[in-house]
């Protein structure tokens, strides 16, 4: 299942191994979409709000983990191009070590400080005791979120991006089926949509390590890798630790926005929290197509194919432009049905300001797909500083943007959510002039 995509036609080859990572990622936000539809049609407007924080929270917290697993397949992209296949064994070894560590610390922060984050987002009285319940639970999923994104990443590194869509598929299948066992027929709440999360996570998790180990024998580690080399340390940590950064900070703004968010009461909690999952589920895609183009660019990048990463460029942008004008229109039509999927009808003030939420968002997806491109080259290209630098760009001004503008008595809530696309507008113009300026007509090594 493994493709080289320093060969062959470069859009029909980089669509092919894009969508099993598109379809894969979609089901992936079964995991929490399962849980806000039943959380919302059966438990109530307090118990949606308490899993809608928990999830942009347990975003931020696994973003950190994710931002390492996309950094350290960039190198594992960059060796497989160059045919350096000890390197890429060292680095599997090296990076899994430095990345389950990360995760055993993460692991027992955030039991630590459970009490203190719930402080910190300012969740209303109502909500405190159900979101302590479902984040207890949820919090035992992190390793298997390490798991699941450790060893996808690395088979994508490689070309295979088939594999991880079925694992995924069945765990969402799982999720779902757990969900309406553990919550309708038990009774057991939000904890019960968070235990159900927890196991499939842990099914896809250690299904994938399972099968790269016993089935993968190209990327089998033997002794003499596992070994610290410093030149390849150096590769993994400086893509890595920037990539987890920018992860980092993008999902830190967003929580910071949540906890805004929060101030303005239940109702606005509950409307954010599942217009941010359709939001999510709907550029998803466009997200992972810029992941997908980072695997194609450090792949050739690896091999010095410049040529070819200019000629990608090319395919990428049209592709992006052409899915979000479809996305934009399908969102921004029927946002209020959509919305109706999570929210009962009769709560007719929360669903309006969903859709006011979406509409907002919707008609602007072509600058979040040029963004996620952005991201995905100059983490390809070694230059993953440059991505945290938009990120910083487009969180720092939803961020300030955001508590400016909701100040303001007139504009309230509306300001929280025109600052998403203004942020996204700035980033591209900033990625897209440094492009220029660097790269544009040179023909000198990436």
């Amino acid at each position: 299942m493994q493709k080289d995509l320093t060969q062959g036609p470069i859009t029909s080859n980089l669509l092919r191994f894009a969508v099993p990572l598109m379809i894969g990622n979609l089901l992936q936000q079964f995991y929490n979409i399962a849980d806000t539809w039943i959380v919302g049609q059966f438990l109530g407007a307090d118990a949606l709000a308490a899993v809608g924080s928990s999830y942009t929270l347990m975003v931020f917290l696994t973003s950190i983990l994710l931002g390492l697993c996309m950094g350290s397949g960039a190198v594992f992209s960059i060796y497989y191009g160059r045919k350096d296949e000890e390197k890429l064994k060292s680095s599997i070894f090296q990076s899994f070590a430095l990345i389950g560590a990360v995760t055993l610390v993460l692991t027992v922060l955030v039991f630590a400080g459970l009490a203190m984050i719930i402080r910190l987002l300012q969740v209303p009285v109502s909500v405190v005791p159900l979101m302590h319940n479902y984040l207890w639970v949820i919090f035992w999923g992190i390793p298997a979120t390490f798991f699941y994104n450790y060893f996808a990443n690395m088979l994508r590194a490689v070309g295979n991006s088939v594999t991880p869509l079925l694992f995924l598929g069945v765990a969402a299948i799982l999720n779902i089926l757990l969900d309406l066992l553990f919550v309708l027929v038990f009774g057991m709440g939000v904890e019960g949509a968070a235990a159900a999360t927890v196991l499939a996570q842990y099914l896809s998790g250690l299904g994938i390590m399972g099968y790269t180990l016993r089935c993968v024998p190209s990327l089998r580690i033997q002794r003499r890798h596992m070994a610290w080399k410093t030149d390849i340390l150096k590769e993994i940590t400086g893509l890595s630790f920037l990539t987890c950064v920018q992860q980092s900070i993008m999902n830190l703004g967003i929580l910071m926005v949540q906890g805004l968010v929060n101030s303005f009461g239940a109702g606005i909690m509950a409307a954010f929290a599942a217009a941010v999952k359709i939001d999510s589920f709907a550029y998803m895609p466009v997200q992972d197509f810029g992941n997908a183009f980072s695997t194609f660019v450090a792949q050739n990048y690896g091999a010095g194919k410049n040529e070819r990463i200019r000629e990608g460029i090319r395919s990428a942008v049209i592709a992006v432009f052409f899915f979000c004008l479809v996305i934009s229109a399908a969102v921004c039509l029927f946002a209020k049905p959509l919305m109706g999927i999570f929210i009962p009808a009769s709560e007719t003030g929360i669903i309006a300001e969903g859709v006011r939420y979406l509409r907002i968002e919707g008609a602007c997806y072509i600058g979040i797909g040029l963004l996620f491109l952005l991201y995905g080259f100059y983490r390809a290209v070694h230059r993953p500083g440059m991505s945290v630098v938009l990120t910083v760009i487009s969180l720092g001004t939803r961020v300030v943007l955001a508590y400016i503008l909701s100040a303001i008595p007139q504009i309230g809530v509306i300001g929280i959510w025109v600052s998403v696309p203004i942020g996204w507008l700035l980033a591209d113009m900033a990625g897209v002039i440094f492009y220029w300026m660097r790269y544009r007509g040179r023909s000198e090594s990436l």
